[in-house]
């Protein structure tokens, strides 16, 4: 079976996914940054392989990526999940915030990508996913720094799907709707049956749920696509 590594992976869609692949039978490696506690819940009850790593700094991401190799072979797919989100008005966005969201959400998939793809290219086989969101597509008020970021991994989906397809590689994105995870735990009820309502499946989806489309990318049944951006949102961008 093959080697996954999901990064972000001790909450939310990254923890959903690390269970979905165990369960598989994938060898799974998983980073965190601070949630050190459920992610050793997590590696006990699926016996993944935790790296504690800041997925913003090159040493960290070249540390996690050798040590997943050593400890369970080539990285055969990759998932950017790491991320963090913010809310703000434009004008109150600083400079540094804004580089924040950028390096955590935009630099991360660049860093892991750019340590896998050269053993992926020597293979001429690999699978990259992307985790973008809705707000890559459809622009959220108040989240202009996080929309950006988002656009940003559909763009260099996209692009870097044309790049590496000649060596066998697949590169796809996913983009979740409003997920019940963590990251959404600063709207208060209304808000989320507000944006409930604005989907047309009128509910919030499930971390699982995107989980299964990230499986599904991983695996042959999907072995013709590439370069595709697939909203799991309940039909939010409708």
């Amino acid at each position: 079976m093959k080697t996954v590594l999901i990064t972000g992976g001790s909450r939310g869609i990254g923890r959903a996914a690390v269970r979905l692949f165990a369960e598989r039978g994938y060898r799974v490696a998983f980073t965190y940054k601070t949630s050190t506690e459920a992610a050793e819940e997590l590696s006990r009850s699926t016996g993944a392989l935790a790296i504690r790593a800041d997925s913003t700094s090159k040493t960290d991401v070249a540390r996690a990526v050798r040590e997943t190799e050593e400890k369970l072979g080539m990285v055969e797919i990759l998932i950017n999940n790491s991320a963090v989100s913010s809310f703000s008005l434009f004008g109150d966005i600083t400079l540094e915030e804004w580089h924040r969201l950028f390096s955590e959400n935009v630099d991360s998939a660049f860093l892991y990508t750019k340590a896998v793809l050269p053993s992926m290219i020597r293979e001429k086989a690999g699978c990259i996913i992307n985790v973008s969101s809705v707000w890559g597509i459809e622009g959220s008020s108040c989240e202009v720094h996080y929309s950006a970021t988002k656009a940003a991994l559909v763009g260099m989906t996209r692009a870097l799907a044309k790049e590496v397809g000649p060596s066998g590689i697949r590169v796809n994105c996913i983009a979740p709707g409003v997920i019940d995870t963590d990251m959404n735990s600063a709207l208060d009820e209304e808000a989320m049956r507000a944006l409930a309502s604005d989907t047309p499946l009128m509910r919030i989806g499930k971390p699982e749920e995107v989980a299964r489309t990230a499986l599904f990318l991983a695996e042959d049944s999907s072995s013709f696509i590439t370069g595709a951006v697939i909203n799991v949102s309940g039909g939010f961008t409708v």
